[in-house]
């Protein structure tokens, strides 16, 4: 009987481990602010690593305009500091307001039942 340990022919699952981001530097490059994604410093997703079928400016490499460093530099700063400026908020944009939209949902829910109850009670 075999378990899972003896299974050799698997590979590790490296997307279940935390990524550490890459530090700030000048002369930065695409894996870098890859790396700053998948480690979940911008705030775009959770920390793990998401491997894809073409890494981050792959397809500015092939069309022959890779992105200069100062490109990758601005694009780093952007989505590191800048974004955290006005707050210490971990939720990126798409997710700010979903505790409200949550609240509004259980209202809604809890005014239909008390106009459901009020109706039958008149019985």
């Amino acid at each position: 009987m075999s378990t899972r340990s003896d299974r050799r022919d698997i590979p590790p699952a490296y997307t279940i481990e935390p990524v550490t981001p890459p530090p700030m530097a000048m002369g930065s490059t695409s894996a870098q602010l890859k790396g700053d994604i998948d480690s979940g410093r911008t705030g775009d997703k959770n920390e793990a690593l998401d491997p894809g079928l073409s890494p981050l400016g792959t397809d500015d490499e092939a069309a022959g305009f890779p992105p200069k460093p100062e490109q990758v530099d601005l694009a780093r700063h952007q989505e590191n500091s800048v974004r955290w400026r006005d707050g210490a908020e971990k939720d990126s944009y798409a997710h700010q307001n979903s505790s409200k939209a949550l609240y509004a949902y259980v209202g809604f829910i809890g005014l239909v039942l008390i106009l459901f109850v009020g109706a039958f009670s008149m019985f």
